[in-house]
């Protein structure tokens, strides 16, 4: 007999595989947002066409961040990912970010078997500085013209670091479900 109340883990994090949901598309103005209270996604604002987001992005679920939301992920793929997939991701590592005085992490990912050019993504130096360069930019800057000077990038971590902070996420996501 079917199960019908399966639902979305975080997946075996302590071994390096997360399951992340994507939210918004790589290239995309769009900032979408998952709305746990509806179970669906919802548009909450148009960005300026400058600050489309670098890269996919996504959530994990079952955890909670700091600020009170699922727990980000910066999922790197050549392609832009659909909104509402998910997949087995790859950890390699975390930014770490405040956004309005609270933390609001990044877990960066790639997928589970994703090859570039034969050489798998293995941690965070082998996406380059350029690219760290690239995310630091666009979240230092991303609400420049609506709320100035609220972002802050505090830097990198590697993946046991963004282990530990999914860890956290989750036991904060399970003790807000019990209350």
């Amino acid at each position: 007999m079917a199960d019908f109340n399966l639902v979305l883990d975080p997946g075996d994090y302590q071994n390096g595989v997360l399951n992340t949901v994507v939210e918004i598309s790589k290239g995309s103005m769009l900032k979408i947002e998952w709305d746990r209270k509806r179970a669906t996604f919802m548009l909450d604002r148009v960005e300026p066409g400058v600050f489309a987001k670098p890269c996919n992005y996504g959530f994990i679920p079952q955890t909670l961040d700091d600020d009170g939301d699922e727990l980000d992920t910066l999922i790197v793929t050549e392609e832009p990912l659909p909104t509402g997939i998910w997949l087995e991701a790859k950890i390699i590592g975390v930014l770490n970010f405040v956004d309005g005085g609270e933390a609001d992490h990044k877990i960066v990912v790639v997928p589970a078997d994703d090859r570039h050019a034969g050489d798998a993504i293995n941690s965070l130096e082998d996406l380059g500085e350029r690219w760290k360069q690239m995310i630091e930019h666009h979240f230092t800057h991303y609400k420049d013209l609506k709320k100035p000077g609220t972002t802050v990038v505090e830097g990198w971590g590697d993946a046991e670091a963004a282990k530990q902070i999914i860890a956290e996420s989750i036991e904060r996501y399970n003790q807000q479900k019990q209350q």
